[in-house]
This record gives C-alpha cells, sequence and structure tokens, in this order.
C-alpha cells in the first residue's frame, strides 16, 4: 500500500465514527396546539355574546295587554330601543300609525316575501297621519320591521298567528308630552304679570345704568313708590343674572328682598343705588342709581 493510500485510510477513520461511540437520539421541538374555543361554548357562569343579545331582546319587548287597548288599537308607550310585539294573521290588515305630523323616511323588514308591506296616509294638514299596514301570507311567520321618520326610529317583531289578529298599534310620547307642558308652563310664567296692583300713573322711570357692558346689563329699572323694577334682555336665561345688592349709606352692600319674575328682578323697596355683581377675581359691576325722586316720573313736573 502506497503512502497515499494510508493517508485517505485515516481520512476516512477520522470521518467514520467510531462502532464504540453509542448513537444519541435527536428530539424534535413538536409544535404547541392551539385551540380554538366556539363561540357558542364559554366556561362554566359565563354568559355567551348570543346569550346576551337574546337576554337585550327580551328585556327591550313590549307585549300588548288589555290596558293598553283603545277598543281595537294597542297603544304602547314609545320608548328609544324598546321592541313592540304586533300579531297579525294571514287575510287580515294589521295597522301601524305613527304620530301625527310625523314624516316617513323608510321602512325595511327581514322577510319581505311571505310580508306584504305597504304605507299610506289619512288626514291632513297638522293632522296628517302615516300608517304602515302589514299582511302575513301564512301562520306561524316571524320577522322583524323598522320604521325611521324624522322624529324617532320604530322597532317591531311581527309574528303571525292562525288566530285573532291585532287590528292597529300606535304609541303615546310620554317625552313629547313633558315638553308640551314644560313650554306650557313657560309660557303662562311669560304671560303672567311682573306685579299685580301697579299705578302706570305713579311709575318713576329716574334710574341710570351705569357700569360694565355685560350681556346681562339691564335695559331699565323704574319704581311704582314702593318696589321697584329692573328689566333684562330678553336674551339673558335665569342663570346668568347675577345677584343684586343694595347700597347702604356708607357704601356697604346690603343684603334686600327681591325675587325673579320672568326677566325680571322685583325689588321689595326702594333704594339709592344698588349694584349687579358677578365673577370674582375679574368681577362684572353693574350700577343702578336713582335720579329721581321715588314715585313721580322725569319731564312730570318734578
Amino acid at each position: 500500500m502506497t503512502p497515499s493510500h494510508l493517508l485517505a485510510c485515516a481520512c476516512l477513520g477520522a470521518l467514520v465514527p467510531s462502532a464504540a461511540m453509542a448513537a444519541v437520539p435527536v428530539k424534535r421541538a413538536q409544535p404547541a396546539k392551539v385551540s380554538f374555543a366556539s363561540p357558542r361554548t364559554a366556561a362554566p357562569g359565563r354568559k355567551t355574546p348570543l346569550a346576551g343579545v337574546a337576554l337585550a331582546n327580551r328585556s327591550a319587548l313590549r307585549e300588548p295587554s288589555g290596558l293598553g287597548y283603545v277598543n281595537a288599537a294597542q297603544v304602547y308607550a314609545w320608548t328609544e330601543g324598546a321592541l313592540y310585539r304586533l300579531f297579525a294573521a294571514p287575510e287580515l290588515v294589521s295597522d301601524i300609525a305613527l304620530q301625527a305630523g310625523e314624516s316617513l323616511i323608510s321602512v325595511a323588514a327581514g322577510d319581505t316575501a311571505r310580508w306584504v308591506i305597504g304605507d299610506t296616509t289619512s288626514g291632513s294638514g297638522a293632522a296628517r297621519r302615516t300608517h304602515i299596514l302589514v299582511k302575513p301570507s301564512a301562520p306561524g311567520l316571524r320577522t322583524n320591521l323598522v320604521i325611521t321618520t324624522d322624529r324617532r326610529v320604530y322597532l317591531l317583531m311581527l309574528q303571525s298567528t292562525s288566530g285573532p289578529a291585532m287590528a292597529a298599534v300606535s304609541w303615546t310620547y310620554p317625552q313629547d308630552e313633558l315638553l308640551a307642558l314644560a313650554r306650557s308652563r313657560e309660557a303662562a310664567v311669560a304671560a303672567a304679570p311682573v306685579a299685580e296692583g301697579v299705578a302706570v300713573d305713579r311709575l318713576n322711570f329716574g334710574y341710570a345704568i351705569e357700569g360694565a357692558r355685560a350681556p346681562w346689563r339691564p335695559i331699565r329699572a323704574f319704581d311704582d313708590g314702593s318696589q321697584v323694577f329692573i328689566e333684562f334682555p330678553e336674551t339673558v336665561t335665569a342663570g346668568e343674572i347675577p345677584p343684586l345688592f343694595v347700597l347702604g349709606s356708607s357704601g356697604k352692600a346690603e343684603l334686600v328682598n327681591y325675587r325673579q319674575r320672568g326677566r325680571y328682578y322685583v325689588v321689595d323697596r326702594l333704594f339709592s343705588a344698588a349694584e349687579l355683581r358677578l365673577g370674582a377675581k375679574r368681577q362684572q359691576v353693574v350700577r343702578i342709581v336713582r335720579t329721581a325722586p321715588a314715585g313721580r316720573v322725569p319731564g312730570r313736573g318734578w
């Protein structure tokens, strides 16, 4: 064997492991198992999202009641987000009456293949009223109805039966009634006289308004010989008018009985000077000073 053959054998011996060397098995890392929970399953004691939806719908559902009927029409009290049940029957038309003066924007139903839905109107002018008419093609059907108007959104759950059907559905509107009541009270207060028994011929308008040009600065002040009336602009709300202080003979502010009637302050006694003060650091002050004798009108012989 030549020296080159001996060198080749030595190199191969270095590369080939010896029989005495034990083979060490290599463990490969296994990929982690990822499990995705089904949306319909949840841990014990926890509600699924779908269960929450069902619970919310049940809580929002308003069912017809015997006390809610006016003749054959079921009258619900409208509430934002409530669901209103309507039972219908084949070959019978049920009427959904909206508020008088309310304008219809759109009507959408979940099942338009087996439900016939249309609209019409009644009345004219302020009494004009929109009616949504629904009729199922068979009993045992369920769908929903969404009605949008220029005032609100109605959500209805429609269900067809083989028995009696609801002839009509309408609503009362408690929020509108409360607003109307508040407006009527405000109108009554505004129309009420500021004071009673005031002799117009004894009014004294001899008062000067001095000081800050604030938005609430009075327009005028006058008295009837026993009370002083301070008139504020019509644009000023009650919360913007500052408190009134009467200045005594020493120039110090004194408390005085007064009340607000509409946009007037009614002071229960006469004064020579008074101030309206608003603010603390940068205080706005408007002074009301009497320039003519009480009970006499300047320019009328005083």
